[in-house]
């Protein structure tokens, strides 16, 4: 049975907005119709679809599907009731298939790659089989970051840091996470606010560091600014603030504007503390240095972006520090 990209059962799960075509759908990680509003080089990172995943119900013990082929991209990823199953490697492909699944009836999520473009043409299962949507009751957690969210070099989908905390906390996951353009955008706290959303989280400041795009004027305004955005609409939500985790290179040497990783942890705090003294009880700081720090530098391979099995250390990580303690 050949199902289209846009069949109302199929559950788009952390996409934005769909962006349809004569023969494909394309999931973006910002709204489509704003794209005007939106700066270009975020929007090469919005198109690619980490964290998104085509989610629903159905006995079939096998699906096949129909992409359009791209140059580059990642792997695809099939979960069954939440156990991972098998991962494919989708660069050059134009179709995918698991087989020899359960003929029980099972939630079945295709958690799609985080970086590269994914097109959609259409999904089939077994003739006769069970298809019904997937409704998630699951608490909502949006988290916005840099590269280093986004998580590129994760072995796949289901291994970045924040898909590994959201299976593992059984949280309805929304990654906001762009490499290399995570500026604290008006547009996008904007976005942020529109979510629904149970949990939320920041990691700020390594691009602001890199691209040297705030100074110490203007960078703890910009958190505070975008914060009180999205209070606009999640007044109580529980908000972790968290500065950047280890990069040697970049801890106590400056940038083109004086700023170093040590001194936009500083801000980072102040922020957050600014924020509870104004009122806002339910913004915490976590200090990325408790998640990923000096003795996690051997996973590193950059000084700056975490391995395979960096981005599952930090997964752990984020647990117990930020999950664990702000997420109840």
């Amino acid at each position: 049975m050949q199902l289209k990209p846009d069949h109302p059962h199929l559950n788009w799960q952390g996409a934005i907005s769909l962006q349809k075509t004569a023969d494909a759908v394309m999931p973006w990680r910002t709204p489509h119709p704003m794209h005007r509003l939106f700066p270009e080089p975020l929007l090469e990172r919005a198109a690619m679809p980490a964290g998104v995943r085509v989610s629903f119900r159905s006995n079939t013990t096998c699906i096949t599907g129909s992409i359009v082929a791209q140059r580059e991209s990642g792997m695809l990823d099939l979960c069954c009731d939440g156990e991972f199953v098998a991962s494919l490697a989708l660069t050059g492909r134009d179709d995918f298939a698991f087989e020899n699944l359960s003929a029980q009836e099972k939630l079945i999520e295709l958690w799609l790659p985080q970086y590269g473009q994914f097109h959609l043409r259409s999904v089939a299962i077994d003739d006769g089989a069970t298809l019904a949507p997937f409704t998630d009751t699951r608490h909502r957690w949006v988290t916005y970051g840099s590269s280093i969210t986004q998580c590129r070099a994760a072995a796949s989908p289901t291994q970045t840091w924040p898909a590994i905390v959201a299976r593992e906390r059984g949280l309805n996951l929304t990654c906001l996470g762009y490499g290399g353009q995570c500026h604290l955008d008006t547009m996008v706290a904007r976005m942020i606010r529109d979510l629904p959303a149970d949990y939320l989280s920041m990691c700020v400041g390594i691009n602001i560091q890199g691209a040297s795009s705030l100074g110490l004027r203007a960078f703890r305004p910009a958190i505070i600014g975008a914060v009180q955005i999205i209070r606009e609409k999640h007044p109580e939500t529980p908000l972790v603030l968290m500065s950047p985790i280890y990069s040697a290179p970049r801890e106590e040497r400056p940038n083109a504007v004086g700023f170093h990783l040590k001194g936009m942890r500083e801000e980072v705090q102040a922020a957050a503390e600014a924020l509870q003294t104004h009122g806002d009880k339910n913004v915490h700081y976590v200090n990325g240095l408790d998640v990923f720090g000096p003795d996690h530098a051997h996973l590193l391979p950059d000084d700056l972006h975490p391995d395979a099995d960096g981005y599952r250390t930090m997964g752990k990580n984020f647990i117990t520090e930020v999950a664990d303690k702000f997420f109840v």
